[in-house]
Protein backbone atom coordinates (compact mmCIF):
# COMPACT_ATOMS: atom_id res chain seq x y z
CA UNK A 1 0.00 0.00 0.00
CA UNK A 2 1.33 3.40 -0.93
CA UNK A 3 1.83 6.14 1.63
CA UNK A 4 0.40 9.54 0.68
CA UNK A 5 3.73 11.19 1.58
CA UNK A 6 5.72 8.94 -0.74
CA UNK A 7 6.54 10.04 -4.29
CA UNK A 8 4.24 8.68 -6.98
CA UNK A 9 5.02 8.08 -10.64
CA UNK A 10 1.39 8.79 -11.56
CA UNK A 11 1.25 12.05 -9.62
CA UNK A 12 4.65 13.06 -10.99
CA UNK A 13 3.53 12.49 -14.57
CA UNK A 14 0.30 14.37 -13.96
CA UNK A 15 2.09 17.44 -12.58
CA UNK A 16 4.72 17.31 -15.30
CA UNK A 17 2.08 17.33 -18.05
CA UNK A 18 -0.09 19.89 -16.27
CA UNK A 19 2.91 22.16 -15.82
CA UNK A 20 3.75 21.89 -19.50
CA UNK A 21 0.17 22.78 -20.47
CA UNK A 22 0.12 25.77 -18.10
CA UNK A 23 3.47 26.94 -19.49
CA UNK A 24 2.18 26.66 -23.07
CA UNK A 25 -0.92 28.68 -22.18
CA UNK A 26 1.35 31.27 -20.60
CA UNK A 27 3.50 31.36 -23.74
CA UNK A 28 0.46 31.77 -25.98
CA UNK A 29 -1.12 34.50 -23.87
CA UNK A 30 2.08 36.23 -22.80
CA UNK A 31 1.21 35.65 -19.13
CA UNK A 32 4.64 35.36 -17.54
CA UNK A 33 3.18 34.21 -14.21
CA UNK A 34 1.60 31.23 -16.01
CA UNK A 35 4.86 30.53 -17.81
CA UNK A 36 6.80 30.50 -14.54
CA UNK A 37 4.13 28.53 -12.67
CA UNK A 38 4.04 25.95 -15.46
CA UNK A 39 7.82 25.56 -15.49
CA UNK A 40 7.88 25.09 -11.71
CA UNK A 41 5.07 22.53 -11.71
CA UNK A 42 6.67 20.64 -14.59
CA UNK A 43 10.01 20.51 -12.75
CA UNK A 44 8.34 19.39 -9.51
CA UNK A 45 6.46 16.67 -11.40
CA UNK A 46 9.65 15.40 -13.03
CA UNK A 47 11.41 15.36 -9.65
CA UNK A 48 8.55 13.41 -8.06
CA UNK A 49 8.50 10.89 -10.92
CA UNK A 50 12.26 10.35 -10.67
CA UNK A 51 12.07 9.95 -6.88
CA UNK A 52 9.28 7.38 -7.20
CA UNK A 53 11.27 5.52 -9.85
CA UNK A 54 14.36 5.41 -7.63
CA UNK A 55 12.31 4.21 -4.65
CA UNK A 56 10.72 1.48 -6.76
CA UNK A 57 14.13 0.30 -7.92
CA UNK A 58 15.47 0.18 -4.35
CA UNK A 59 12.37 -1.67 -3.16
CA UNK A 60 12.86 -4.16 -5.98
CA UNK A 61 16.47 -4.70 -4.93
CA UNK A 62 15.38 -5.38 -1.35
CA UNK A 63 12.80 -7.91 -2.56
CA UNK A 64 15.39 -9.64 -4.76
CA UNK A 65 17.89 -9.98 -1.91
CA UNK A 66 15.35 -11.05 0.71
CA UNK A 67 13.70 -13.45 -1.71
CA UNK A 68 17.01 -15.06 -2.65
CA UNK A 69 17.91 -15.44 1.04
CA UNK A 70 14.54 -17.06 1.85
CA UNK A 71 14.86 -19.34 -1.16
CA UNK A 72 18.32 -20.54 -0.15
CA UNK A 73 17.36 -21.02 3.51
CA UNK A 74 14.27 -22.94 2.42
CA UNK A 75 16.33 -25.14 0.11
CA UNK A 76 18.96 -25.85 2.80
CA UNK A 77 16.39 -26.62 5.50
CA UNK A 78 14.07 -28.54 3.18
CA UNK A 79 11.24 -26.04 3.70
CA UNK A 80 9.63 -26.02 0.24
CA UNK A 81 7.10 -23.36 1.29
CA UNK A 82 9.84 -20.92 2.30
CA UNK A 83 11.83 -21.76 -0.81
CA UNK A 84 8.83 -21.13 -3.08
CA UNK A 85 7.91 -17.94 -1.25
CA UNK A 86 11.49 -16.73 -1.59
CA UNK A 87 11.54 -17.49 -5.31
CA UNK A 88 8.29 -15.55 -5.80
CA UNK A 89 9.59 -12.55 -3.85
CA UNK A 90 12.87 -12.64 -5.77
CA UNK A 91 11.03 -12.67 -9.10
CA UNK A 92 8.77 -9.83 -7.94
CA UNK A 93 11.90 -7.81 -7.09
CA UNK A 94 13.41 -8.49 -10.52
CA UNK A 95 10.19 -7.28 -12.19
CA UNK A 96 10.03 -4.20 -9.98
CA UNK A 97 13.62 -3.31 -10.82
CA UNK A 98 12.95 -3.75 -14.52
CA UNK A 99 9.90 -1.46 -14.40
CA UNK A 100 11.83 1.21 -12.47
CA UNK A 101 15.14 0.93 -14.30
CA UNK A 102 16.69 4.40 -14.71
CA UNK A 103 16.33 5.72 -18.23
Amino acid sequence: MSNINEPSKTSGQYHSVKGTVVEIIGNLTGATSWQQSGKEEHAAGEAEYNAAQAKGYVDGTADRVTGKYDSVVGAVTGDKTQQTSGNIRHDKGVAQQEINKPE
